[in-house]
């Protein structure tokens, strides 16, 4: 009879045990998706023509420009 006598009293402290790891086990895994997101980001290199120039047949042809 004892363990039946205890479910009820520590229902509540398991289900906040649990609900804590797993929304620890949830920031881990956006922590790490962001850092290597953050690590790709960094590596990529802008390559638009800004907005104020206007595009000219050597931006499209020469292999050259950056």
């Amino acid at each position: 009879m004892g363990i039946h006598y205890d479910y009820k009293s520590t229902r509540g402290a398991k289900a906040m045990e649990k609900q804590a790891k797993r929304e620890k086990k949830l920031a881990e895994k956006r922590a790490k998706r962001q850092a290597k997101a953050g690590t790709e980001k960094d590596k990529e290199v802008d390559k638009t023509i800004p907005l104020d120039q206007v595009i000219t047949l050597d931006h499209l042809t020469n292999p050259d420009k950056k």
